[in-house]
């Protein structure tokens, strides 16, 4: 074929295959062949239709009709096709299924959300450093120390109070439940002391985070 170019011209046609854009010698070869009773009806039927397209037709069909045709009336090929070029269908946009539209809206919204989390995580505290006792571990662990410091509390006062007054059942039970409160009021002084030092260190982290940011 001489003169092929390639062109991006959106056509829409009957059938697949190889398009090529319509000249004044493939019409008038399809409009003689139309009434061309050497060719069977399908083929004069194609060539009717294929005659009405405005600008292009299929080269499949037209080789058809052209092989079909008597040879010695019909025109060479090559001066058939001189002056054509290839057209390119334009693909069909793909459409997007309903479930993947879902999961592209889900990944969009954790997109979202992590990116707000790494803009505000300068600024924002992690729960594990600004609030104390905030899983189930710690406030198992401070249930037993303070168990245990009680418990020792109480251990310590009952025997001192044994050893100064003797076998007075009494006095020792006495002296442990004052150890077992005094165990309870040191651990509730320390547990003051480490919220305090905690909300200190807070306050100094958004602080510091906050000045550095602006």
């Amino acid at each position: 074929m001489s003169n092929q170019h390639i062109s991006s011209t959106t056509t829409t046609t009957a059938g697949g295959g190889l398009i090529i854009s319509k000249t004044e010698a493939l019409q008038s070869f399809l409009s003689t062949s139309a009434n061309n009773t050497h060719l069977s009806p399908d083929l004069r039927q194609i060539a009717s239709s294929l005659s009405h397209q405005p600008s292009s037709v299929p080269y499949k069909s037209l080789r058809s009709i052209w092989i079909a045709s008597d040879p010695s009336t019909r025109p060479a090929l090559s001066a058939l096709l001189t002056g054509s070029h290839f057209v390119l269908n334009s693909p069909q946009p793909r459409q997007k299924s309903e479930e993947l539209k879902a999961r592209l809206r889900k990944y969009e919204e954790v997109a979202e959300r992590k990116a707000y989390k790494e803009l505000v995580k300068d600024i924002t505290p992690r729960r594990d450093e600004s609030e104390p006792f905030s899983s189930y571990k710690d406030q198992i662990g401070f249930g037993l120390h303070v168990a245990l410091t009680m418990f020792t509390g109480y251990l310590v006062g009952y025997y001192t109070f044994r050893a100064l007054f003797g076998h007075n059942p009494v006095m020792h039970a006495a002296g442990g439940i004052l150890g077992l409160v005094g165990g309870m009021l040191v651990e509730t002084l320390l547990f003051i002391i480490r919220a305090s030092n905690q909300d200190r260190k807070t306050t100094t982290f958004t602080a510091s985070k906050i000045k550095k940011n602006q």
